[in-house]
């Protein structure tokens, strides 16, 4: 990797930024000052600015466990509302963070950010059957027609037919209900209970790929997905 982008990626300098600063003599690879800014690192080099080394490692990609909130968007961008990417960006200006699918704006919980487009890529593939686990709350009582009909694949309004998936009751209140999905579609759930005249009025994502949402976090904060969760999330899709 060139110096330059090793340094703005461990840093947060931007490209320019880390360039003046190697070729003023700040930056220490592996004890030694390095002044040219195309010079190859290795990604697991000893980096130092004005003397003072970096804690941590270099990390080529990140993953973000963010719970979302209602009202924000499952975007890297958006003109009018705030995104889930805008949630974490300060934290990572260097860094093109995107959604690993997608929630409603009024829907909360797990919402994945990342980097790594191979790994998004494969968690929404329908191929892996990567299993996402939702909380619904419904305005009518869960039917044991909605469980049998998710089971064997429900056919939507518009003949397209989906993926066996699980309706299952969550607790007491029979209008809460836990839903367990291998694929991935346009307003999937809500589209699925309209057909049986059922309206969805919460909608809460718990898990993806078998790691669950952090209970410790608050709506709006967020933490690094642990290596253990990463490596899990890999697992599903192999």
């Amino acid at each position: 990797m060139r110096l330059d982008k090793y340094v703005a990626e461990r840093t947060g300098m931007t490209r320019s930024e880390s360039r003046k600063a190697i070729t003023k003599g700040r930056i220490m690879v592996d004890g030694a000052v390095v002044r040219k800014a195309d010079a190859a690192v290795a990604q697991t080099a000893a980096l130092a600015v004005d003397g003072v080394p970096l804690a941590g490692s270099y990390q080529k990609n990140v993953y973000i466990m963010l719970y979302k909130p209602a009202g924000v968007v499952s975007a890297s961008r958006d003109k009018k509302d705030t995104t889930v990417v805008d949630l974490v960006a300060g934290s990572f200006p260097r860094r093109e963070l995107f959604p690993a699918g997608r929630l409603d704006k009024t829907s909360t919980g797990f919402v994945l950010l990342t980097d790594d487009g191979a790994l998004a890529h494969d968690i929404l593939a329908p191929a892996h059957h990567v299993e996402k686990q939702y909380l619904v709350t419904l305005d009518t009582p869960l039917t044991e027609e909605m469980r049998r009909g998710f089971a064997a694949g429900v056919t939507l309004a518009d003949g397209q037919t989906l993926a066996p998936a699980a309706a299952d009751p969550a607790g007491d209140d029979p209008c809460t209900v836990r839903v367990t999905l291998r694929q991935g579609v346009y307003h999937q759930i809500k589209r699925m209970f309209g057909v049986y005249n059922a309206g969805v009025n919460a909608l809460h994502r718990e898990s993806i790929g078998g790691v669950a949402l952090d209970a410790a976090l608050a709506p709006g904060e967020w933490r690094e997905l642990t290596d253990a969760e990463v490596e899990q999330l890999k697992k599903r899709i192999e």
